[in-house]
């Protein structure tokens, strides 16, 4: 590991703790040559399926491309970094589990757009806006009131 401050690749651990969830390591670590002390976090490298794409085109998994579109659809709502990671965390583990080398996109963004819809109703309304391409007010409507009527029962 670089050091930050120094580039020196000699450091030492000083600390190790599993987070909640357990499924990544937070390490304090020391900079043997100018003292620095800075954190990193380790997790599993896990095999996610390729997403196949509406035009056919074949995408890795990107957890960082599903948070820029979550963070995008939450802002300025009341949900903080550590739900939309806990969100991307549970969308990568359940296409993870399905088990298949590819999936359709649709498979992720739908999951993306369960779990927004269970965190944030605005978030949900501007993910599935997006990610659902109404195509004129009408559609939007529906989606609407579709929302309204689920969340009353």
């Amino acid at each position: 590991m670089k050091c930050p401050a120094c580039s020196n690749l000699e450091n030492k651990v000083i600390d190790s703790r599993l987070n909640k969830e357990g499924n990544s390591t937070r390490r304090r670590r020391e900079c043997l040559s100018c003292q620095e002390r800075f954190t990193t976090y380790e997790r599993i490298e896990k095999t996610l399926p390729y997403l196949i794409k509406k035009d056919g085109r074949r995408e890795e998994f990107s957890r960082e491309k599903i948070l820029a579109g979550v963070k995008k659809a939450c802002q300025k709502r009341p949900v903080s970094i550590q739900q939309m990671e806990l969100l991307v965390d549970r969308v990568e583990q359940y296409c993870q589990e399905l088990g298949e080398k590819e999936i359709s996109a649709m498979v992720a963004g739908e999951k993306v757009v369960k779990e927004l819809y269970n965190l944030d109703d605005v978030a949900y309304v501007r993910f599935a806006s997006v990610y659902r391409s109404f195509k004129d007010v009408n559609e939007f409507m529906v989606e609407l009131k579709d929302m309204l009527k689920n969340k009353e029962e």
